[in-house]
């Protein structure tokens, strides 16, 4: 069984794009696959976030993933701060990495990597995302377009030690889910929905209230030609509903653009498609947000099995290198 890893950070509300382009796939690969799922809480700290926002974002996103339907028990499901190891490779592969590298990232260039007050762990967090998925000895990575530049650097620096060191890590394939992968803004649907932008009606939050989903995508940008079709370079707004109503059924968005004739229509039926999509959700966060002692049992338990493989692979590597074990 090929075996699988993918991490969200808690940078902010979880929102319809992670969970169809993300979290969706996450619960159906699970029974695939040997699966690893982390919240990787380390890479929020590359932004200026208040701890207790981040700590509220932490365990809200741990409680969504369990909502949605990872199961411990199938799975292995953790933050990244509870295995010590992450950092740990990280600092082996930072002294393999090199600033060049580093610098042709196109995330830190476009968060202004050029600036004198950027943050060093901008720059560095290519390489814990890197100890992240070479930690488990990872086949697959299910990654969006904006991080496959971060798992090639992932594949070279695995090369490159196992060229100086000998066989110590996997060198893993990246694979990007086919339907509902990058869900668009309902704004500006030639931008990808993002926590990171400040879009309130053009982004749809997984725990957003049914008449707050329904206001949003009745005020959803489309066009004045009236034709329901799936285009996404001549009509991106209304491919971007018909992408969203097409991942609740699990289908190719042209067979939904079919039915209809009236953009209306279609709005009132995609609204009434996310909201039961989600509502079982919501209600299963609630319950696991209301009890934080079994949510974090769960996470212990996570951590526990997280760090029986990453331990073995920590070890591996540092004994390569030269590092005296304890």
């Amino acid at each position: 069984m090929a075996r699988v890893l993918s991490g969200i950070q808690p940078s902010g509300a979880m929102h319809i794009g992670n969970y169809f382009g993300a979290i969706k796939n996450f619960v159906i690969e699970q029974g695939q696959a040997d699966a690893f799922y982390c919240v990787v809480d380390l890479h929020a700290l590359t932004q200026n976030v208040e701890p207790e926002i981040l700590a509220s974002n932490t365990l809200d996103l741990m409680a969504i993933y369990l909502a949605s339907g990872l199961n411990p028990d199938v799975c292995t499901l953790f933050l990244q701060s509870h295995v010590v190891e992450h950092t740990q490779l990280a600092w082996l592969l930072e002294c393999t990495a090199s600033m060049g590298e580093l610098r042709r990232m196109t995330q830190f260039k476009d968060k202004g990597g050029d600036q004198e007050g950027t943050r060093v762990g901008l720059f560095t967090y290519p390489v814990l995302m890197a100890a992240d998925i070479l930690l488990y000895d990872v086949d697959r990575v299910p990654v969006g377009d904006d991080q496959r530049q971060h798992l090639e650097l992932t594949r070279d620096l695995a090369q490159r030690f196992n060229h100086r060191f000998g066989e110590m890590f996997v060198i893993p394939e990246a694979t990007i889910p086919a339907v509902g992968a990058r869900v668009m803004d309902l704004q500006e649907p030639t931008r990808k929905m993002s926590k990171s932008v400040s879009s309130p009606l053009g982004t749809i939050n997984m725990l957003d209230e049914p008449s707050e989903i329904e206001r949003k995508i009745k005020k959803a940008v489309t066009d004045t030609d009236g034709e329901v079709r799936y285009d996404t370079a001549v009509k991106p707004g209304l491919a971007t509903l018909l992408s969203i109503f097409a991942a609740c059924e699990g289908v190719a968005p042209t067979i939904i653009a079919e039915r209809y004739e009236r953009y209306g229509d279609l709005k009132r039926d995609a609204a009434a498609a996310l909201i039961e999509e989600l509502r079982p959700i919501q209600q299963r966060y609630r319950e696991y947000r209301d009890d934080p002692v079994a949510l974090k049992a769960m996470m212990e338990l996570g951590a526990a099995k997280a760090r029986a493989v990453a331990s073995q692979t920590y070890r591996r590597a540092a004994d390569a290198v030269g590092l005296v074990a304890p």
